[in-house]
């Protein structure tokens, strides 16, 4: 390996560079507190808000409303937090299969997840109260991008899953590599139910399921990383 290809936080003769260790362990900390930030803020609106059903809405909705600038915040910065994370994984992960776009993906689903803070979902689905039964009648230009911006993250971290599977199976780690697998397929699988059958109790049900499982594996991946950035060090 020359000095180029070195990880970062690795000197040219193996020897671990503690401010750069240091960082990265900052920035992979920032991957393992987004998941757990937005479930439980997003839980706690979902079981405080006023209309809100967790069987029938999505918590993209919870940007409606008088509070809804809470759930805005949530997304944007649990968002903000995922991409600094990737850069911490980008640190780790290179140089090796997966190392570039498992970083990047990671960190689309994190602009995907601010840009749906930024772009506000239509009222749908009786949330906020007095919003139409079903879907509105004519999206609006914010609601059609928070669609748009969402479903690119999604679709990003689907990828991402996939792509540091790779990365894992590279290294014989199978056990990792097979989680990455079936929870990117598990994800992909929920995410083609809910944007052909939105509304639906239990493709809704399923979706939270999935994205409970999505927020897991980035949390669960960044810590795996700190811990390999740690052997690495040894």
């Amino acid at each position: 390996m020359t000095q180029r290809d070195t990880p970062a936080g690795v000197g040219a003769t193996g020897a671990a560079t503690e401010p750069s260790t240091r960082v990265t362990r900052i920035l992979l900390a920032c991957g393992v507190a987004a998941g757990p930030l937005y479930v439980l803020l997003g839980l706690v609106q979902a079981l405080t808000r006023e209309g809100f059903d967790l069987r029938r809405h999505e918590l993209s909705l919870l940007a409606n409303g008088e509070l809804g600038w809470i759930q805005i915040a949530n997304l944007v910065v649990s968002g903000l937090l995922v991409v600094v994370a990737a850069v911490g994984m980008r640190r780790v992960l290179r140089p090796g299969r997966g190392g570039t776009w498992g970083p990047r993906l990671v960190g689309g689903y994190g602009v995907g997840l601010i840009a749906a803070g930024v772009f506000v979902a239509d009222p749908a689905y009786g949330f906020p109260p007095g919003a139409p039964p079903g879907l509105p009648e004519r999206a609006s230009w914010h609601g059609v991008l928070h669609f748009v911006t969402a479903g690119l993250g999604f679709v990003s971290l689907i990828a991402a899953c996939l792509v540091v599977a790779g990365w894992f199976a590279a290294r014989r780690q199978l056990g990792w590599a097979a989680y990455s697998v079936a929870t990117g397929v598990a994800f992909f699988a929920a995410f083609v139910g809910i944007a052909s059958g939105s509304g639906n109790q239990v493709v809704n049900v399923g979706f939270g399921i999935a994205v409970l499982l999505g927020w897991a594996w980035v949390s669960a991946v960044a810590t795996r990383l700190t811990a390999e950035l740690a052997d690495r060090t040894r």
